[in-house]
């Protein structure tokens, strides 16, 4: 069973490492979204891994399900160009300083949690749905909204930004 746990455990995080790199290295914006998605898929499986099988299911109901949708939408509403045409030569120093803008926390935080790691309990508690829910919605109530607001305004100013700029065409 051990073993399976960190087999599963680096398979989604080469998933999830996949799917980063195809949305960071990706010139066509459709292509990107696709590695965002693999990336979400990734996370959803490291929460089952954790026994929080109502968290991986609102990762993907949420996050794959609804924000991707909307981050689509938003792609072809603007009519971004499809890939291909912005492609410029990208020199190796900016992929030096992406990948050392990516080592430097990972060792930052490797090392922190080798030398103060802290004590585990073989078997997470187990935290029940409804516990989960007032939890996440009782003091924090008002962020969740404010986030809901955050992206109906930013979708509502993609829409807009995509309108005047084919009447200006």
């Amino acid at each position: 069973m051990e073993f399976a746990a960190k087999f599963l455990f680096v398979f989604y995080t080469i998933v999830i490492a996949v799917g980063g790199l195809a949305a960071a290295l990706s010139s066509s914006l459709v292509r990107a979204l696709v590695g965002l998605i693999l990336t979400l898929f990734g996370v959803s499986g490291m929460y089952l891994l954790l026994n929080a099988p109502f968290v991986a299911l609102m990762q993907l109901l949420i996050y794959v399900g609804a924000v991707v949708i909307l981050i689509f939408f938003a792609i072809m509403l603007t009519r971004a160009p499809a890939g291909g045409e912005e492609r410029k030569d990208r020199p190796i120093r900016k992929y030096l300083f992406a990948l050392m803008g990516a080592v430097a926390p990972a060792f930052a935080f490797g090392w922190v949690i080798m030398t103060m790691a802290p004590t585990s309990s073989d078997k997470p508690d187990s935290v029940s749905a409804i516990q989960l829910g007032q939890g996440l919605m009782e003091p924090y109530i008002l962020a969740f909204e404010l986030i809901s607001v955050v992206l109906l305004v930013a979708m509502s100013a993609a829409v807009l930004l995509a309108f005047k700029r084919r009447k200006s065409e």
